[in-house]
């Protein structure tokens, strides 16, 4: 897409992501006498919000309240409060309903387009820009920026050079973005960015085999105040689900720091306390004296899980509940409220990356997104030191972000 030359400021944008395309539109639509530029290092804009939410794009979570959103970023969730007072999930929604893109939400709170097609939110988004002239220029990576006389001098990767107003950095969050290694050079402090939302490698032949037996339990890392509830999923390489990449996002500093390897222990019985399994054994004795221990859990544990977990008490597959010890009821009831895995490292999940990290957010004017540090230069997107758990808070945070730093280069 083209856009004719215009009077007014000259805006740069770089990184044709979630944030940099929701900058570049909110800017040119609150100022069109602006021209705006957005740079894409690649020749394929917009590519995490294509695979985001398994190709079905999770737009945002469904929640009007800007504390309770706010608590959904491990890094951020002070910072982010304010943020989304401005621009929040019902603005997300209604932005992208002014445009033609319905969105429903799944009782998980989870908030897709109507189509459950990404293409859809990605048409929307081209098509917002391109309608507000923004110029679009793909595999046109930003590579330095000079501030000169109030104004900057952006270097491309292609050597050319552009003179700009204001300059937006939203190129993402991986271990050495341009966009980070930039903010560096002029002078902001920016946090290593380690992985945020992965699942754990575990080998261990209790789970063995039973790959998408999915509970709802509780995951904690061993020796650390780190615990996470909700739906674990057992996968071919080990575990994953809701609680595994919660718990991954809320410890990704301290498991980067061991190595992503570390003793994991699980409550398969819907976070069940060991005593009060052990009693719900007892009971299971009492009543079912000749039935076979392994044929059902009286803990809720699914039936091919629980075999296992049987076997791993040291129980035969032919034991009857009235041939248990009190000593065998007890380790049963430590494998379903207490099992004990080592962890020896970790997957994406599925095809989505998210790091935390980033350029600190006490170096950030969160009203704006402006820098602190040279002013005329704003920061949205995981080029900060903000990231959320799984549910659609990473897009709602690009959006966000996007949008007060594309109203504000706009409007300052």
């Amino acid at each position: 897409m083209a856009a004719t030359a215009k009077p007014g400021r000259r805006v740069l944008v770089a990184g044709g992501g979630a944030a940099g395309f929701f900058a570049a539109v909110a800017c040119a639509e609150a100022d069109p006498s602006c021209a705006v530029t957005l740079l894409e290092a690649t020749a394929h804009p917009l590519a995490k919000v294509r695979i985001s939410g398994g190709g079905r794009c999770n737009v945002t979570h469904d929640c009007a309240d800007p504390r309770e959103m706010a608590r959904s970023y491990p890094r951020g969730s002070r910072e982010m409060i304010g943020p989304l007072t401005r621009f929040g999930a019902p603005d997300t929604a209604l932005w992208f309903r002014d445009r033609g893109v319905e969105l429903k939400t799944e009782p998980d709170g989870r908030m897709f387009p109507v189509t459950d097609d990404s293409e859809t939110v990605i048409g929307c988004l081209m098509g917002a820009a391109q309608r507000a002239g923004v110029a679009l220029r793909t595999a046109c990576g930003l590579r330095a920026l000079d501030p000169m006389g109030g104004r900057f001098v952006a270097t491309l990767a292609s050597g050319e050079r552009l003179e700009a107003d204001r300059v937006l950095i939203a190129t993402g969050g991986t271990r050495g973005s341009a966009g980070t290694e930039i903010a560096r050079a002029l002078g902001h402090a920016v946090e290593a960015a380690v992985p945020s939302l992965f699942t754990f490698h575990v080998a261990d032949p209790r789970i063995a085999g039973l790959s998408g037996v999915a509970v709802d339990g509780v995951a904690s890392v061993a020796g650390r105040k780190l615990s996470a509830a909700g739906p674990l999923l057992i996968t071919h390489w080990g575990l994953s689900g809701p609680a595994i990449l919660r718990l991954s996002a809320w410890g990704a500093r301290e498991l980067h720091g061991l190595g992503y390897r570390f003793g994991l222990t699980v409550n398969w019985a819907q976070g069940r306390p060991a005593e009060t399994a052990k009693a719900e054994l007892e009971a299971a004795r009492l009543a079912h004296p000749k039935r076979l221990v392994s044929t059902q859990s009286p803990v809720g544990v699914p039936s091919r899980l629980w075999e296992r977990l049987v076997t791993g008490a040291g129980i035969p597959a032919s034991a009857t509940w009235s041939g248990l010890s009190n000593e065998s009821l007890r380790v049963l009831s430590l494998q379903a409220t207490s099992c004990e895995f080592q962890v020896s490292g970790k997957s994406m999940n599925k095809e989505e990356f998210v790091t935390c990290g980033g350029v600190s957010l006490a170096e950030v004017d969160m009203s704006t997104m402006e820098s602190r540090v040279a002013p005329g230069l704003y920061f949205a997107g995981e080029v900060l030191d903000i990231d959320g758990i799984t549910g659609g808070y990473n897009l709602q945070a690009a959006w966000t972000t996007g949008w007060q730093a594309g109203r504000a280069m706009a409007l300052s």
